[in-house]
């Protein structure tokens, strides 16, 4: 059942309101001001809240300003009820963030298809998608039938890329969102030395260069396909255009991609403390959880380029990959590598 947060001054409308949203199935909880409303509200977590505007102690304004800095309440679907109709009203609670707005007198019809529009929206932005070439195309797809940016899916466009191909370069502007859907690509930047550091190895699924494209700056670092694969892009202005057309699709957005984010800062913080044998480790359990396919299939990587990847010289990565071999930790054929006990590895590495 959902929750749903009456916010409403006068007695005899809430009362009538709630008894409208009862008897549609909604479990109902009210408040009779603006601050009373803001403390039930990060209390009861509720699905929707239908906020009147001109109310003692905090007026509705104030409600929606408040909720919105908790990032616990900001994705609330927030209705203001009023008894004011002008335009500029109108326009001013949609500038605070509003997702709708309905003037009293209403009937019950209109509350009700209201809720159950914003509502179906919410549910939509909740669900969690798959960081996979699928998983983006239920995106699209859920992002069409929200603001129908059919412009966006019929301007996708697919490339094969051979290995050693590079796919945009350190100080390149960037004019597409890229986002591989088969084989492996590595990024990477290049000091004054032309020393290559790798700061990444993307898969299936996972995006390119989203960074730059969002700041409107250059790319701070360079991509190279490391083996055949296909790249997905999607125009700069659609990208745009899905980001700004819509509050809700940039949030789901934004959460698909901050989980490459968050797992970089991990990274960062692991290698810049951690020994080699540490390090050595985290990349190699790093690189299975993400990008293997099976328990008997091998890590295929140039020790040069897992090398950049640990920040170590080659020579250095190359003995402490044989001390895990005698360990017993992995297993090294024809230079490709697989992990044969887990869980020392991950011990090793915290």
């Amino acid at each position: 059942m959902k929750k749903i947060l009456l916010i409403e001054d006068n007695p005899e409308m809430r009362e009538n309101t709630s008894e409208i949203l009862e008897l549609s199935n909604y479990e109902v909880i009210t408040a009779e001001n603006g601050k009373l409303g803001v403390e039930k509200a990060r209390a009861n977590n509720p699905d929707l809240i239908i906020c009147d505007i001109m109310m003692p102690e905090l007026d509705g304004y104030g409600v929606l300003f408040a909720l919105s800095k908790d990032p616990n309440t900001a994705s609330i679907p927030f209705i203001f009820l009023t008894a004011k109709a002008e335009k500029s009203d109108f326009r001013k609670g949609m500038s605070h963030g509003a997702d709708d707005y309905i003037s009293k007198p209403f009937d019950d019809v209109e509350l009700l298809d209201a809720i159950e529009s914003r509502l179906k929206k919410s549910d939509t932005v909740k669900k969690r998608y798959e960081q996979s070439a699928d998983g983006f195309d239920t995106f699209i797809s859920d992002a069409r039938g929200m603001n129908n940016l059919e412009k966006l899916s019929e301007n996708r466009k697919s490339r094969a890329y051979k290995k050693k191909s590079v796919l945009f370069y350190e100080g390149d502007h960037p004019n597409a969102l890229l986002q591989v859907v088969s084989g492996k690509v590595k990024t990477y930047k290049t000091n004054e030395d032309g020393k290559e550091y790798i700061t990444g190895i993307h898969g299936a699924g996972d995006f390119l260069g989203y960074v730059a494209l969002l700041k409107d700056v250059p790319y701070p670092e360079s991509a190279m396909v490391l083996e055949e694969c296909e790249i997905t892009m999607i125009p700069k202005e659609d990208f745009f255009s899905l980001i700004h057309n819509n509050r809700d699709v940039s949030h789901s957005f934004i959460k698909l991609l901050t989980k490459e984010v968050i797992e970089q800062e991990e990274k960062l913080l692991k290698l810049a403390y951690g020994s080699v044998r540490q390090r050595v480790a985290e990349v190699l359990l790093q690189l299975d959880k993400r990008y293997q396919q099976g328990p008997n299939e091998r890590m295929s990587i140039t020790r040069d380029d897992l090398a950049k990847i640990v920040g170590t010289a080659k020579e250095t990565l190359i003995r402490t990959l044989s001390d895990f071999k005698d360990e017993r930790l992995i297993e090294i054929k024809d230079k490709n590598i697989t992990i044969i006990d887990l869980a020392k590895l991950e011990r090793l590495s915290n």
